[in-house]
């Protein structure tokens, strides 16, 4: 049992080195790197989180923050969907990439494994994404101004719309509230929808992000059509014939694995 503990001791104080050393900490790097279990990493970091020596994130974990006054930097709680989808986009993301995130409990999903990369520059209309990553010290923000949709978070019209005509990213990564093959991508918010649309235009490539229930559902404001330069990651429940219609309106899908 001792030996036991000590093995436990040791491994855990090399999670916490190597976390503070790189800022970061990947279940599945670690799994691969100590030769043992995700779901061992995973008890690991649920541990040393509640033991209050880092911050547990999805896919991972990130050194120990310590925020300004006012600034609230803890986790959103997500199901199991959201999650699986958020580590799904990861897979698509290398360390210095530039990327696009609008507004949304998906996004902000990925905001938070977003923290596992490295050196990326990252452009957002979400106050929940940049009041989260404004706290990674490996990440260059950018928060669009303009007006504010106070009840949802997020900034938007003529102002939002020039800032964004600066910039070309890599990615613009997206949550909408509709996925159609026929009515294409669309939104509830319409103070949102321009903002996307020049989002996906400005981008070299979009990934949407929708939980499996707003597969086929057609929201209030149009956004734009499927085509080929964009992927939607969903997660499990979706019936297939559904999303081999949104295959074939141009769109490539990832269905996360829960």
């Amino acid at each position: 049992m001792a030996t036991g503990k000590l093995k436990i001791d040791i491994r855990r104080r090399a999670i916490l080195e190597q976390l503070n050393r790189d800022g970061r900490v990947s279940v599945l790097q670690l799994s691969e790197k100590m030769g043992i279990t995700p779901a061992t990493i995973r008890n690991d970091l649920d541990t040393l989180a509640m033991e209050g020596q880092l911050d547990r994130i999805q896919g991972g974990a990130v050194r120990k923050l310590q925020p300004a006054e006012g600034w609230a930097v803890t986790p959103s709680p997500v199901g199991p969907g959201k999650r699986a989808i958020a580590e799904a986009v990861l897979s698509y993301i290398r360390d210095g990439d530039t990327l696009f995130i609008n507004s949304g409990m998906t996004t902000m999903a990925v905001a938070e494994v977003l923290c596992l990369r490295k050196k990326l520059n990252i452009v957002t209309n979400s106050l929940s994404v940049a009041n989260y990553l404004a706290h990674q010290a490996d990440i260059r923000l950018i928060l669009l101004g303009g007006e504010l949709n106070a009840n949802y978070g997020f900034t938007y019209g003529g102002d939002a719309l020039e800032q964004l005509s600066r910039y070309q990213p890599q990615w613009s990564i997206l949550s909408v509230d509709g996925v159609h093959p026929e009515h294409g991508i669309t939104t509830y918010h319409s103070d949102e929808a321009m903002i996307d649309r020049t989002m996906i235009a400005q981008a070299q490539k979009t990934i949407i992000v929708a939980e499996h229930r707003k597969i086929g559902r057609v929201g209030f404001s149009h956004i734009c059509g499927l085509d080929q330069n964009q992927t939607l990651v969903t997660d499990g429940g979706c019936e297939e014939s559904v999303l081999e219609k949104v295959r074939s309106a141009g769109a490539t899908v990832h269905v996360a694995r829960l």
